[in-house]
């Protein structure tokens, strides 16, 4: 009784946080409906027993990605008035994209109703063992037969990060870049100065 009354206390929150997501007119409160949306979303993967998932919202999706959002939101100067002009602009667009996925939607819940896609039988190798979490099965699948293909996932996106820096960094005019050698190569006496200033005189720039 009381998993069902989670459930659908959670899933309402979810639903009705989502649909205040889009028709929000306010860009920080969509973001933060958006916060609530996922933390209620993470409630309900709990009650399903995926913790691993509901760990991944609460501290990826909410803890960064809504995090990021809220703060690029706040910093730009957004101008609602244009910002509303192109969403007229571009409601015809959005009219057809939403019937696009509708049909995606109906289609794939036909296709569930005349049964699924058999890809394979399991081999029972990554059944999780008897007391054993969701989470010590996910660490150990990543951990031990993909570590190789996690880690090769890891070195492409710091190759990616790499790269992105590098085509980004440009030698500007005015801007004084940065010396390593230099800076290590500075004695204490040059970093620090010691001085006695007067009091009320103010500090000198």
């Amino acid at each position: 009784m009381i998993t069902a009354l989670a459930f659908y206390l959670f899933a309402t929150f979810t639903v009705i946080s989502g649909a205040v997501t889009i028709l929000s007119r306010n860009p920080v409160h969509s973001v933060l409906w958006l916060i609530c949306a996922f933390f209620n979303a993470a409630g309900l993967m709990v009650l399903l027993g995926a913790e691993f998932i509901a760990m991944l919202l609460v501290i990826v999706y909410v803890g960064a990605v809504a995090v990021l959002f809220l703060f690029v939101v706040m910093m730009l100067n957004v101008d609602f008035s244009e910002m509303r002009a192109g969403f007229i602009k571009n409601f015809p667009l959005g009219l057809l994209l939403a019937a696009v996925l509708l049909g995606e939607i109906v289609v794939g819940l036909g296709a569930v109703g005349q049964g699924g896609i058999k890809l394979g039988v399991a081999d029972g190798s990554a059944a999780p063992l008897t007391g054993q979490s969701n989470i010590e099965a996910i660490g150990m699948l990543l951990y031990g037969k993909y570590l190789f293909l996690f880690e090769a996932a890891g070195i492409l996106l710091l190759v990616a990060m790499v790269g992105a820096i590098v085509l980004t960094h440009r030698k500007r005019p005015g801007v004084r870049g940065q010396s390593v050698p230099r800076q290590n190569a500075r004695r204490p006496d040059e970093a620090t100065v010691n001085m006695s200033p007067e009091v009320g005189a103010g500090v000198k720039l």
